[in-house]
C-alpha cells in the first residue's frame, strides 16, 4: 500500500515536467518531422508529397551541398579551434595569475550581447570604409589595401568565421568549472610523484575534464549548425552561395510560405545534431565514470 502511494506521489511529481517536455518539445519536434513531407502553406491543410520537399532541398540550384560543406568546415573549425581556444583559457584562468579576475570579467561580456547585436557590430568592423581592421591594415603601409569582407570570395566565409572563432565563453566556463571540481589531494600525489606542470596538465586535467570538452564540442558544433544571425545579417548567404547554410534555407521556406521544405531542412538539421551527440558521446565516453 505503502508502495503504491509512493508511486503516485511520483507520478504526480513528474507530470508538471512531463506535459512541459511534451508541449514544448516532443509535440512540435513531431510536427516539425511530420510536416516535412508534406505540402503546407500555413493556410491550408497540410497535404502529403511525399519526398518532394527532401528532393527539391537537395537538388536546387546545388545550395544544399554548399550549405553542407560550410557547416562541415565551420562545425571542424568550432571542435578544434574555437573549443581549443575556450579551453586553453579556461587552464590560464585555473592558473590564477596577477589580473585573472579582471580578465574573466572582460572575456565574460559577449555573454551579455546577442547574437544579432553581435552580427552587427562585427558588419562595422569589417567595413571597408569605416571598419576598424581596414584602417588599421591601411595605417601600417597598405594604403591600396581595400577588401569588402561579407562581399567578397573568400574573405566573407573567413569574416563570418571569426564573429564567432573566439566567442568561447560557455565552453571556458564548463572546462573551467570541472577544474575547479578535481580534489586538491589528486594533485599534491601528483607533486610528491616528481611530476612536472605540463605533466600534470597532460596525464591528470586534460583526462579529468575530457567531459567538459566534449560538452562544449556538443554545444560549438550544434550551434554552428543551427546557426542563422551572424550569416543573414551580415552576408546572407553571399557573395554567391559562398556563406549559404541550412538554416538560411529553412529561413527561405518560411518567408515564402512553404513550411514543408521550411520543416524538411529542419528536419536535417535536427538529424545533424543527433549525429554530433552520437558521435561526441562515443568519442569522449561520456557515459563513463571520470573518477
Amino acid at each position: 500500500m505503502k508502495i503504491k502511494w509512493l508511486n503516485v506521489w511520483i507520478a504526480a511529481f513528474l507530470a508538471p515536467t512531463v506535459l512541459v517536455l511534451a508541449l514544448f518539445y516532443i509535440v512540435p519536434i513531431g510536427t516539425v518531422l511530420v510536416t516535412g513531407f508534406m505540402e503546407w502553406d500555413g493556410l491550408r491543410a497540410p497535404e502529403f508529397n511525399g519526398l518532394n520537399n527532401y528532393i527539391h532541398l537537395i537538388t536546387y540550384d546545388n545550395t544544399f551541398f554548399i550549405a553542407l560543406r560550410n557547416i562541415l568546415l565551420w562545425s571542424l573549425m568550432a571542435a578544434t579551434l574555437h573549443v581549443g581556444f575556450g579551453t586553453l583559457v579556461a587552464f590560464v584562468l585555473y592558473k590564477k595569475h596577477i589580473g585573472w579576475r579582471f580578465v574573466r570579467g572582460v572575456f565574460m561580456v559577449p555573454m551579455v550581447i546577442s547574437a544579432a547585436a553581435w552580427a552587427i557590430i562585427y558588419k562595422l568592423f569589417f567595413n571597408d570604409e569605416i571598419g576598424i581592421l581596414n584602417h588599421m591594415i591601411r595605417s601600417i603601409g597598405f594604403s591600396d589595401f581595400h577588401v569588402n569582407w561579407f562581399f567578397d570570395s573568400p574573405a566573407s566565409f573567413f569574416a563570418i568565421t571569426l564573429t564567432w572563432l573566439f566567442y568561447a565563453v560557455y565552453v571556458t566556463l564548463i572546462v573551467y568549472n570541472d577544474l575547479m571540481a578535481i580534489p586538491k589531494e589528486v594533485h599534491e600525489a601528483a607533486l610528491l610523484d616528481g611530476a612536472s606542470e605540463w605533466g600534470m596538465i597532460r596525464h591528470i586535467n586534460l583526462p579529468l575534464v575530457k567531459k567538459a570538452i566534449g560538452t562544449g564540442i556538443i554545444l560549438s558544433v550544434t550551434a554552428r549548425i543551427a546557426g542563422f544571425e551572424e550569416v543573414a545579417l551580415t552576408s546572407r548567404g553571399g557573395p554567391g552561395n559562398d556563406t549559404y547554410n541550412i538554416t538560411l534555407m529553412l529561413y527561405d521556406g518560411i518567408v515564402n510560405y512553404n513550411y514543408g521544405y521550411a520543416n524538411a531542412a529542419a528536419t536535417i538539421m535536427i538529424l545533424l545534431g543527433i549525429l554530433v551527440l552520437l558521435l561526441i558521446n562515443r568519442v569522449f565516453k561520456m557515459n563513463e565514470s571520470t573518477y
